[in-house]
Order: structure tokens, then C-alpha cells, then sequence
């Protein structure tokens, strides 16, 4: 019998795993953290029922943390096997678990630092960048389109999913006994008409589908609107001769700001001025972009053929070092400043707003989804006052939130990306969502399909 077990991503949106096992094979899809969890939690582990000597492969749909962050703990149990991703995939595993690891080191290294004052025994990081170096040993590069055997018996094809950079959906083919069997994993599925990035492409084929719904109740602002607002923003404090902080994550959304920031001065809306990318890790980011064209949209293709795109940027600068980042607080505006985290939690982003803040003139522009009781969210709801480092700080600095920027499709487009594979009538699964976007979303598939979408919890197994 053939069977997916959900190790992960089952009612909620982080910790995505799937464990496929027939007669002969067992392939992972994802091994991803549990992020709203603390690392050291009993969730963020290698499953006591994966067997990890029986396990033939692993196969990544994207390399968000979320979907690869428990590789490391895989490999240290034991796991010698292949890792196949797309190339740009695995580039940007790397980078991502890297940071990762160095981020669990240093917070385990000022843990133990209060712990050794109470005579307490130190604690080890969930992993490190010398266990991250055992699994990018393991790498092995999958096309798109073509179909590659894994593992006995087992096939797969990947599809671009309009996510990130290198993003897929994995139509994964099982034959056992003379039996075929295709099962789709939608991966993150990226919104349509969304700059850089091809749009997620149709799949034909599947008896069983396993589908994100991570915005499954509802759809994002238009593009368009947002960058019609996020352009009023720029000019007007430009104008103003103000500097502009925006928090930022480091891989996609980093770059989409800076494509519009580009198209600004190609339609002269405003004269260049200073942009400072303060990320090492959205500096490399960018770098890995660029070094896969291939992968770009039409238009950002042309643009980049045209050189458009990077002399437009000419004014950009990159600032790897803490000395020059801590050298910005003297840098007058007008000026923007792309810096981590994205969610305000960590990052060179917090020294920036804890000394701009309190200036008048300052803007904060908020691309992407603060969590409940973050110093971020507590900026989108108009607080007068925020605490940081210990310091109550008097905010007079302007906070603006822009909800059309989300890398995640809406429900609209879900639905349109279904209705390729609903034809054949298959199985559909609902995974990589709270009951809030899943729900709504199965019922919205069963009116329109006539599927009755599943609903698993953690560790439940469906039989293919």
C-alpha cells in the first residue's frame, strides 16, 4: 500500500513534510522548522516514526525555511541520501540555512552566557553552519519539466510555482505492481502577474493532489493598487527630504521592492536618490538572481537585456559590514534603507528604527505580514510609544502598511491553479494552512469542482 504521512504543515503554515512510502521507496517532499514554535520544542525533530536508514531521497519544493529547516537534523541522524531541488532551489537552501545556523549559534551563545551566571549546564543550537555543510554534500540538481527517478519505482517533474526563485510543484508519478499513480504537491504557489518571476505554471495530470492554503479565505490587494500607493509614498517622502526604512525579508521581496523602485526612476517619477541595502544575506540573495536569469519573466527578462534594470540601480549601495550599517544613522534623507528582518522580530532593521523613530520626517514602510504583538504590528496600529532594547522610544515617524507585495497566491488564483487538475477529478488534500484560509478554501473547491477537499492534522497518513 501507498501512503503520505503529513509530518508537518497540517493546520498550520510552517513545518511542511510529507513522507511518501510504498513497497520499495520512501521519499520526503519538505523538511521544513516549525517557525511559531520555539527551535529547541519538541516539534522541530526528526519524527520518531520517519525511519531515517529506509529513507531513499529527499525533494524540496522551494528553499524557504519553512520547507527546509529541519535538513540539518536529517542529516545528523544519519540521513547519507540525496537532496534534489532545482538549481536555483538548492542555491538558495544554502544560503538560507546558513543564516539560520549562524542566527541558533549566536542565541545559544548568549544563552549559555545566562546560564553559566546560574550555574546551569549549557545547551547545544538546534544545528550548525558545520552540520549545514553536510547537507549541501547532498545536494543533486533536478530541471524543470523533465522527469527524474528519485527512488525505485518513483519519478518526479517539477513545475515552476511562481513562489521564489527556483520554486516548483512536484507531480510525482508511483508505480508499484504494473500501478501508476501521479500525486501533484502544489508546493507555495506565487501570485499571477507578479514582476520578475514566471507565473506558476498548469499541471495536467494527478489522482491525488496536495494543495497550500495559506490565503485560502481570501485575495490580496491589486498589485497594481499597491504600487500605485507605494509610488505616492516614495515621491511624497522624497519631497520631503525624509529617510525610508522598510523592513524587509531577503529573498524575493528585497528584489521586488528594488524592481519598483527601478521602474520609478525608468518612468521618471522621482529623481534617483540613495537606496542602501543593508542584508548581507538580501545583498546575495540579489546576486543568485541575477545569476539565474532563466528563470526571470518576459518583461524582466527584456528589461534585463536592456541593461534597464541595472543602471537604473546605479545608485544602490550594499553594506555588508556592521560598522556600515551603523554609519547609516548619520545618512541624511532623502535615502531608503532595505534591512532584515521582515518582521520587525531581529535584524539590522531594529537599530535603524530604534534611532529614527522619534525624527520627525521619518517613514516606515511595512511590505509584508507583522505577527500579533511584534514591534511592527504594533507600528501598523498607530502606536505612540514602543519599547526597545529595554528603551521606551516616542514614535513621530510615519508608518505605512502595504498588503499587495504577499509571494503567496490568493484565493482567486489557487482556485484557477486547481482548475487545470480538476478536469481529471482527483483527490485534493488542503495542507500549509490554518483552518481559516482551508476551510473557506474547501468550500469554495467543492462548489466549483465538486471535490470534497480533505482536511488532515499532524501526522495523519493518506493512502494513495
Amino acid at each position: 500500500m501507498n501512503t503520505i504521512t503529513l509530518h508537518g504543515a497540517a493546520g498550520e503554515v510552517t513545518g511542511s513534510a510529507y513522507q511518501v512510502q510504498t513497497r520499495r521507496a520512501s521519499v520526503l517532499v519538505d523538511f521544513g522548522l516549525f517557525q511559531a514554535r520555539n527551535l529547541a520544542s519538541s516539534a522541530n525533530q526528526v519524527p520518531r516514526d520517519l525511519d531515517v536508514e529506509k529513507l531513499d531521497a529527499v525533494v524540496l519544493t522551494h528553499a524557504h525555511l519553512d520547507h527546509t529547516g529541519r535538513l540539518p537534523l536529517l542529516v545528523k541522524r544519519g540521513y547519507k541520501g540525496p537532496i534534489f531541488a532545482t538549481r536555483a532551489s538548492l542555491d538558495l537552501t544554502k544560503l538560507i540555512l546558513e543564516d539560520s545556523a549562524k542566527i541558533q549559534e549566536q542565541d545559544t551563545e548568549r544563552e549559555n552566557r545566562k546560564r553559566a551566571e546560574k550555574d546551569k549546564p549549557p545547551v547545544p543550537p538546534l544545528y550548525t553552519v558545520a552540520d549545514v555543510a553536510g547537507v549541501v554534500a547532498l545536494f543533486r540538481p533536478l530541471p524543470y519539466h523533465d522527469p527524474v527517478t528519485v527512488a525505485p519505482g518513483i519519478s518526479v517533474r517539477m513545475f515552476e510555482a511562481g513562489h521564489i526563485l527556483g520554486s516548483a510543484s512536484i507531480e510525482m508519478t508511483l508505480e508499484d505492481s504494473g500501478v501508476r499513480r501521479v500525486v501533484v504537491f502544489s508546493g507555495d504557489l506565487g501570485p499571477r502577474n507578479s514582476p520578475i518571476l514566471r507565473d506558476a505554471e498548469c499541471l495536467s495530470r494527478a489522482d491525488l493532489v496536495f494543495m497550500e492554503s495559506t490565503y485560502g479565505d481570501r485575495d490580496h490587494r491589486s498589485l497594481a493598487d499597491t504600487v500605485a500607493e507605494f509610488r505616492r509614498i516614495i515621491v511624497e517622502a522624497v519631497a520631503a527630504r525624509g529617510k525610508i526604512l522598510v523592513p524587509t525579508f531577503a529573498v524575493g521581496r528585497a528584489q521586488q521592492i528594488m524592481f519598483h523602485l527601478s521602474g520609478m526612476f525608468e518612468d521618471k517619477v522621482v529623481e534617483p536618490f540613495p537606496i542602501i541595502l543593508d542584508s548581507p544575506m538580501a545583498i546575495e540573495a540579489t546576486r543568485l538572481h541575477r545569476a539565474h536569469p532563466e528563470l526571470f519573466d518576459d518583461e524582466m527578462r527584456e528589461r534585463s537585456a536592456r541593461g534597464e534594470f541595472r543602471r537604473n540601480l546605479e545608485y544602490v549601495r550594499n553594506t555588508v559590514t556592521a560598522d556600515e550599517s551603523r554609519a547609516l544613522n548619520e545618512l541624511p534623507g532623502p535615502c531608503l534603507i532595505l534591512a532584515g528582518a521582515g518582521m520587525c522580530n531581529a535584524g539590522r532593521i531594529m537599530h535603524h528604527l530604534r534611532h529614527n523613530l522619534s525624527r520627525e520626517g521619518t517613514v516606515v514602510l511595512i511590505v509584508g505580514y507583522q505577527t500579533p504583538g511584534s514591534l511592527g504590528r504594533q507600528l501598523v496600529e498607530g502606536a505612540k510609544v514602543v519599547t526597545m532594547f529595554g528603551e521606551r522610544i516616542g514614535v513621530r515617524a510615519k508608518t505605512y502598511s502595504l498588503g499587495g507585495f504577499s509571494a503567496h497566491a490568493g484565493q482567486t488564483d489557487l482556485l484557477e491553479w486547481l482548475a487545470c487538475l480538476a478536469k481529471k477529478h482527483p483527490r485534493v488534500v488542503l495542507s500549509h494552512g490554518e483552518d481559516r484560509g482551508r476551510i473557506p478554501l474547501a468550500e469554495m473547491i467543492e462548489k466549483r469542482f465538486g471535490i470534497k477537499a480533505r482536511l488532515p492534522e499532524l501526522g495523519e497518513v493518506v493512502e494513495v
